[in-house]
């Protein structure tokens, strides 16, 4: 992990506050696997259901966009690298580990929400968001969005039905919401609406994950 991203040290924190073992993997340095460079992952998080999962957190803003020209898309592109190398760790690691794409959502002030969502974590003064999308589900549904620059994404249908709040994987029981005090916690629909659509109605809308 990267402790100067915001991101990555916003999850970490989550991972504490929540008591989960991990641990952090320097990224500093690209990994030798044989012949083949693959991009490391940035935590290994064992959950308190005895689940082994391997991360790689994925920072983006909610809205998207400039002040005056905000778009409310739920970004869930990620980089074929990424892909790839969760694959390849996952097979280095064996059985009974998951690979996950932990996508953290920081929320602008214009994008208000219920606070009983399900992760919805307030760090440092700022709101993050967290779903996750296991990799092999991912690459089953992805599709190329720009082959410059090796990047993939979801559609908005794909990523709603398989994204999941991040405790999905780790919690028997939804956890505590926010660092500093006690929420109660319902599901969020994981949608990425590529137009305006009201915020208030795609928070508010969509059935349990």
């Amino acid at each position: 992990m990267d402790r100067s991203n915001h991101y990555e040290a916003a999850f970490e924190a989550y991972l504490q506050w929540h008591r989960l073992c991990y641990v952090a993997v320097d990224e500093t340095r690209r990994a030798q696997l044989g012949d083949m460079r693959v991009k490391n992952l940035d935590f290994i998080v064992y959950g308190e259901a005895g689940s082994r999962l391997l991360v790689d957190v994925k920072g983006r803003r909610f809205p998207t966009g400039s002040a005056g020209h905000e778009r409310r898309v739920w970004e869930c592109w990620s980089t074929q690298d990424d892909v790839d190398g969760l694959e390849k760790w996952t097979e280095l690691f064996g059985p009974g580990y998951q690979a996950l794409l932990v996508f953290a959502y920081q929320l602008m002030p214009e994008a208000p929400l219920p606070a009983d969502i399900d992760d919805l974590w307030t760090w440092r003064g700022r709101r993050y968001l967290l779903r996750a999308v296991p990799v092999d589900d991912y690459r089953s549904q992805m599709r190329v969005r720009s082959p410059r620059w090796r990047t993939v994404s979801l559609s908005r249908k794909s990523f709603e039905s398989l994204a999941h709040p991040f405790h999905h994987f780790t919690h028997p029981v939804p956890p505590v919401a926010e660092e500093p005090s006690r929420y109660k916690t319902r599901r969020l629909p994981t949608t990425d609406y590529t137009d305006d659509t009201d915020i208030q109605a795609v928070f508010l809308s969509v059935s349990s994950v």
